[in-house]
C-alpha cells in the first residue's frame, strides 16, 4: 500500500482562524480523503504555532501567561477541524514537549551550519520577520499589514548557512524534484533563489523574547519562531528514529499560502538538506481571499470567520464555495452575495433538485424500487488529473458538468410523460435507474469535497430502495452572519 503524507502550514495563534486558513485545511482534506479512496496509507497533519513575540504581546495584554493564551487560542483551531469536517490524523503544537525536545535535537544536528554573528535589520513583530531596507522604505517605515513601525534591531544572533544550499535548492526546484505548483509560484521563488540566498538569523535574544524554545547550551537565546516552526513537519513524525518518520517522510504534499512561500521553498529545503533528508515531493501554494474585493482587516471589520458561514449554510456549502469559486491557482473574492448565489443556483437548484426529483419519481412511479442501475460510463480521468494538480476548482467543474448533464437528461427524457404509457414501464425503469445511478456516481466524486452531501445522496439511492431525506439536501438556517 502506497503511503501519502500531507501537511498544512501551522498558523500563529495570535487571533482566531479566518476563512483563508479554513480554505487551506479544506484543500488538504480533499487530497487526504481522495488518496484514502485510492487505498493509500494516509497521514494528514495540521497544528498551531504557539511561540513568538506576538503571542507574548497578546498574552501580556490579557494579563495571562503566553502558555495560557496559546492553549486558549490553539483550541479554536482544533475546534475548526470539527466544524469543517476535517479528517486530519495529527494535531501538533509547537509547545508540545516532544516537539520542543526534537527541535533542540534538530538544532544540534544542524550545528555545523549554524554560527553566531551580529544582525542589524528591520523587524516586524506582527510578521515575526525581518524585512529588507527597500521594503521598509517603500512602506514609509510602517508595516502595511499591522499598521505599526518596523523596529531597527541590532542583535547578536545565531545564523543558518542557507547560502551553502542555493545551488542544490535551485536544482531541486528546476527539476521538479521539489515540485512547486502553480507555475507562477515556482517562477516567483526561482527569482528569489537566482538573486542568491542569504544566511538568515535563527535565534532571538532572550532579553527581547522569552517565549520560545531555548537554544541548546545557550541560555541567552531562543529559537527564531519561523526556524523552529518549520521543524513540526518532521517532529510530528518522531524524527529521527520513530517508525512513522521512517515510513512517511518525505511529505507527498505540503499545502501553504503564498505569503510563506520563501520559508517553505527556500529555508525549509535548506534545513532538510543540511540534515541529509529528502525534500518534500510537492509544495502546493494557494492564493489569498479578499472580502468584497478588499483585503481582510480588523480595522475594516470585514474579517470572516468560518463559523459565521457554517452557522447559516452548513459545512459542505462552505467547503464547496471556497473550493470551486476561489481559483485554485490564484487569489479570489468572497462575498455573502456570491455565496448566496452559488447556494441557490448550483447547490439547491441544480444538485438538490436533481436528488429530490429523482427520489420523488422513483417513489411515485415504482413504489421506491430503483431497478438495475447501469455501470457508470463516464470518463473520470480529467477529474483525477485536476486533483493530482491541486486544481480543486476544475475537479468540481467536472462534477458539475455531470450534475447539469443529469438535469438535461431528465428534462429531455420526461419520465413523467413516459409514466403515462403502460407499455413503457421497462423504459421508465431504465431512465429512473440511470438517474439514480448518475447521482450515486456524482456522490462518489463529491466525497472528498462534500462528504456529508455525498453520504446523504448515497443514503437515498444506494440500497436499491429510495429512502427519502428527512429534510433538504442543503438546509439553511435563517440567522445571517454579519459580514
Amino acid at each position: 500500500m502506497a503511503k501519502f503524507y500531507i501537511t498544512t502550514s501551522i498558523p500563529y495563534v495570535n487571533s482566531e482562524p479566518h476563512i483563508g486558513y479554513g480554505m487551506e485545511i479544506v484543500m488538504a482534506d480533499v487530497l487526504a480523503r481522495y488518496m484514502r479512496s485510492q487505498n493509500a496509507d494516509v497521514l494528514f497533519s495540521v497544528g498551531t504555532d504557539d511561540h513568538g513575540g506576538k503571542i507574548e504581546e497578546k498574552a501580556a495584554e490579557q494579563k495571562i501567561t503566553p502558555k495560557e493564551f496559546a492553549d486558549r487560542m490553539s483550541q479554536t483551531f482544533n475546534d475548526l477541524l470539527k466544524l469543517l469536517n476535517i479528517s486530519s490524523d495529527r494535531f501538533i503544537r509547537t509547545t508540545d514537549p516532544h516537539h520542543e525536545q526534537k527541535a533542540q535535537l534538530i538544532w544540534k544536528n544542524l550545528a555545523k551550519y549554524i554560527y553566531k554573528g551580529t544582525y542589524i535589520g528591520w523587524y516586524c513583530t506582527g510578521h515575526e520577520e525581518y524585512f529588507p531596507e527597500q521594503v521598509v522604505k517603500a512602506n514609509n517605515g510602517i508595516c502595511p499589514d499591522h499598521n505599526r513601525p518596523y523596529e531597527q534591531l541590532k542583535e547578536e544572533n545565531y545564523f543558518f548557512k542557507l547560502s551553502a544550499f542555493t545551488d542544490e535548492i535551485k536544482k531541486a526546484i528546476e527539476s521538479d524534484a521539489l515540485k512547486i505548483i502553480p507555475e507562477t509560484r515556482k517562477n516567483e521563488i526561482m527569482s528569489v533563489i537566482n538573486s542568491g540566498l542569504e544566511d538568515f538569523s535563527v535565534s532571538r535574544p532572550k532579553d527581547k523574547i522569552t517565549w520560545g524554545i531555548p537554544i541548546p547550551d545557550d541560555n541567552d537565546q531562543v529559537m527564531y519562531v519561523w526556524f523552529e516552526a518549520l521543524m513540526n513537519y518532521i517532529t510530528v513524525l518522531g524524527y529521527p528514529d520513530h517508525a512513522d518518520f521512517k515510513k512517511y517522510w518525505p511529505a507527498d504534499v505540503q499545502v501553504i499560502g503564498k505569503d510563506i512561500l520563501r520559508f517553505h521553498a527556500a529555508i525549509w529545503p535548506g534545513m532538510l538538506l543540511a540534515l541529509g533528508l529528502p525534500l518534500p515531493k510537492t509544495l502546493y501554494v494557494h492564493g489569498h481571499i479578499t472580502v468584497d474585493d478588499k483585503k481582510m482587516s480588523k480595522t475594516l471589520g470585514n474579517v470572516v470567520a468560518p463559523k459565521d458561514i457554517v452557522s447559516k449554510y452548513g459545512t459542505d456549502t462552505f467547503r464547496y464555495f471556497l473550493l470551486r469559486h476561489i481559483p485554485s491557482y490564484g487569489d479570489g473574492d468572497f462575498s455573502m452575495e456570491r455565496l448566496e448565489a452559488a447556494y441557490n443556483s448550483e447547490l439547491a437548484d441544480q444538485l438538490g433538485n436533481a436528488v429530490s426529483r429523482t427520489a420523488a419519481m422513483i417513489t411515485r412511479y415504482q413504489q421506491g424500487l430503483i431497478g438495475d442501475i447501469p455501470e457508470p460510463d463516464h470518463d473520470i480521468a480529467p477529474y483525477q488529473e485536476a486533483l493530482s494538480n491541486c486544481r480543486f476548482d476544475q475537479a468540481l467543474d467536472e462534477v458539475w458538468e455531470r450534475v447539469k448533464g443529469l438535469n438535461q437528461y431528465i428534462d429531455e427524457q420526461k419520465p413523467w410523460v413516459i409514466a403515462k404509457d403502460e407499455n413503457e414501464k421497462e423504459h421508465l425503469s431504465e431512465v429512473l435507474a440511470y438517474m439514480a445511478g448518475s447521482l450515486i456516481g456524482i456522490a462518489d466524486l463529491l466525497t472528498p469535497f462534500m462528504p456529508e452531501t455525498a453520504d446523504k445522496i448515497r443514503s437515498v439511492f444506494a440500497e436499491g430502495v429510495v429512502k427519502p431525506l428527512s429534510g433538504t439536501l442543503f438546509p439553511k438556517h435563517e440567522l445571517a452572519p454579519k459580514v
